[in-house]
């Protein structure tokens, strides 16, 4: 009767002393965070010098090999792992002038992937896409883009986001907008019909047929704010202008002024090159072959320098590992951040990690993935793992109330994932999940957009987001229970008779129809 006595004595001793050794490894992480935060300087490093990382680019593989020093300034074993091959292409300068009827230096670039425009500047009267009655009828016009640079993209009758107009606009006067443009869309839309090609094809068209260039306009409906993505002609270049140029230069070829530009569109083309995830490691210490990923894309669109999509992601998961590494060194489990490449064109990097390292995607104790934006984290989904309650709700539990109380939990969340590099990880089974954050509208004025600069990061929401990750991933790594890979089953569709898909039961949770 003693020995038991004096056993739970001991129990609840040590319990206690665990408890007490919990507390200050979270404070220290929260003191570290918050008063000798990296987040600024890392942010400079990486956008401000290195800049965009575009897959392919020398810029890319540039920042593979700052990551990697960086993570060994702290003393962490980092590591840069090909997972695939890409066609190399290096920026040059892009240079645009209005020459005819009158001088301007124009706001505009090369798209991604694009051809060069040649040894010297082009300089070339713009028209706008023919319109013709049919496909035949197309094909007889395009002799009359020959030596021309072609506009392909519907101008915009207004570069006033929508909630400008409602703030301002009469009643009247905002839904004739709305009616105007409307109609601009389906006529643009029938313009593109009568042609036999799509958005996706035009280009080689008229690149076929011998146009000096292409140009185009993705607005976001933002102010200012373009998306920006890639080429897809083979031997002349693709240019985006901004709204406003864009705008005035349809607008003088439409008028019959016959504008004419001078592009210079320096670019290379580098071969085939190798590609790289990089991977920094804390070895575990008591489960060293069980591990906590934490994850973001390092790749980006280089229309501005990815500070939103992903810079901030990244720089998360970093100042998360150094912080660790410094108040958590010796962490039971490994913990890994996983910094992928080509998230962009189809999660490959992470898809191709997920394939190469079957031990240690069978040994997953949670995955933490960041991907949109540089606001505080607000959602957290169980991904449809049915245990989840119990052991995120757990680790939720140490961070602070002023963080974790913004969250808004589901569990046990609707199975599959979404689009960024945590879906590669649930295809496999592993417990993994999104930090899912608040807007700062992220969709329109900097996902993918010319946008997407150092000056949009919101430093104190980040800061909240290392907080929860480093915790997050300290609680994963102590916690004494594997966590358990059993997955909700997705209802029957009353539509097909058949099990909901992911899309399907997502919809049906958002309408109320599933629980």
């Amino acid at each position: 009767m003693k020995n038991k006595f004096l056993f739970i004595i001991s129990l609840c001793f040590s319990t206690v002393l665990f408890a007490q050794d919990q507390d200050v490894v979270i404070k220290n992480i929260i003191k570290e965070a918050s008063d000798n935060s990296q987040l600024e300087k890392l942010g400079h490093e990486l956008l401000d010098v290195v800049g965009p990382r575009l897959v392919g680019t020398p810029e890319m593989k540039q920042a593979n090999d700052w990551a990697v020093n960086k993570y060994k300034e702290w003393d962490i074993s980092a590591e840069n792992q090909q997972w695939g091959e890409w066609r190399g292409w290096k920026r040059g300068i892009t240079h645009i002038d209005l020459i005819e009827p009158r001088v301007r230096s124009l706001s505009g670039m090369q798209l991604a992937w694009s051809p060069n425009s040649g040894k010297k500047p082009i300089v070339a009267e713009v028209v706008i896409l023919p319109e013709a009655t049919d496909s035949s009828n197309f094909a007889k016009l395009l002799s009359g883009v020959k030596g021309k640079l072609v506009m392909i993209s519907m101008p915009q009758m207004t570069g006033r986001p929508d909630y400008n107009w409602e703030e301002f606009a009469t009643d009247s006067s905002l839904v004739k907008m709305k009616e105007d443009r409307k109609a601009q869309s389906d006529a643009w839309s029938d313009r593109m019909t009568k042609t036999g090609y799509t958005n996706r094809n035009i280009s080689e068209a008229l690149e076929k047929a011998g146009a000096a260039g292409i140009i185009t306009l993705n607005w976001s409906r933002g102010f200012g704010a373009n998306k920006i993505f890639s080429a897809s002609t083979k031997k002349i270049p693709t240019i985006e202008l901004s709204l406003e140029d864009y705008g005035m230069v349809y607008r003088l070829a439409e008028y019959g002024d016959k504008p004419k530009l001078r592009l210079v569109a320096e670019s290379e083309e580098l071969g085939v090159v190798p590609t790289f995830n990089t991977i920094a490691t804390i070895k575990g210490t008591e489960k060293p072959e069980e591990y906590v990923i934490l994850s973001a894309h390092f790749d980006s669109w280089d229309g501005a320098t990815g500070a939103t999509d992903n810079g901030t992601g990244t720089m998360v998961m970093m100042e998360a590992m150094r912080i660790l590494k410094k108040m958590y060194p010796n962490p039971k489990r490994t913990i890994i951040a996983g910094h992928w490449g080509s998230e962009e064109q189809g999660l490959n990097g992470s898809r191709a990690f997920v394939k190469d390292h079957p031990e240690i995607v069978d040994n997953v104790q949670a995955l933490f993935n960041q991907d949109n934006g540089t606001g505080r984290v607000v959602n957290l989904s169980g991904g449809g793992f049915l245990n989840s309650y119990d052991y995120l709700g757990r680790w939720l539990e140490a961070v602070p109330e002023e963080i974790s109380g913004q969250i808004e939990t589901t569990f046990p969340g609707i199975p599959g994932g979404g689009g960024s590099d945590y879906a590669s990880f649930l295809a496999a089974g592993v417990p993994a999940f999104s930090l899912s954050s608040i807007s700062w509208s992220y969709w329109n004025y900097t996902w993918h957009t010319n946008l997407d600069t150092y000056d949009k990061i919101v430093f104190d929401d980040v800061r909240s987001n290392v907080i929860l990750t480093a915790i997050m991933a300290y609680m994963a790594s102590e916690d004494p229970e594997k966590t358990s890979r059993e997955k909700r089953v997705l209802p029957i569709s009353k539509r097909s008779g058949e099990q909901m898909t992911w899309p399907e039961a997502r919809d049906a949770t958002r309408k109320g129809g599933l629980d």
